[in-house]
């Protein structure tokens, strides 16, 4: 089967389960990022007013691990903007380079 076939059902044993065509909602990956950044953070400051009760109970490690999430999900974003930015501009030069490829034909070649 080759990379550009999709398959429309599956069958295991005597059920057949069909394949919906539906694409990704966010092929690269910035708005979970950012949405998982923020819940983090916004735990983060939601546990500040418990920080007595987290103390007494020995789960302040809810806290920094929130924190945690934060300061990856920061470095996560930063990395998912530039992956997302390079893809883009690949696809921008890969459209110029056939928009050029397309406008030179062999009959300039010659000239």
């Amino acid at each position: 089967m080759s990379e550009d076939e999709q398959v429309d059902a599956h069958r295991i044993g005597r059920r057949t389960y069909v394949v919906a065509p539906v694409e990704p909602l966010d092929t690269d990956g910035v708005r979970t990022v950012t949405v998982g950044t923020a819940l983090c953070f916004l735990g983060f400051l939601a546990l500040i007013p418990f920080y007595g009760w987290l103390e007494q109970t020995e789960r302040t490690w809810w806290l920094w691990v929130c924190l945690a999430g934060t300061g990856l999900g920061l470095l996560g974003l930063e990395y998912v903007r530039r992956r997302r930015d390079r893809r883009v501009a690949a696809a921008q030069a890969a459209e110029q380079a056939d928009e050029v490829s397309a406008t030179d034909g062999p009959d300039e070649a010659t000239a």
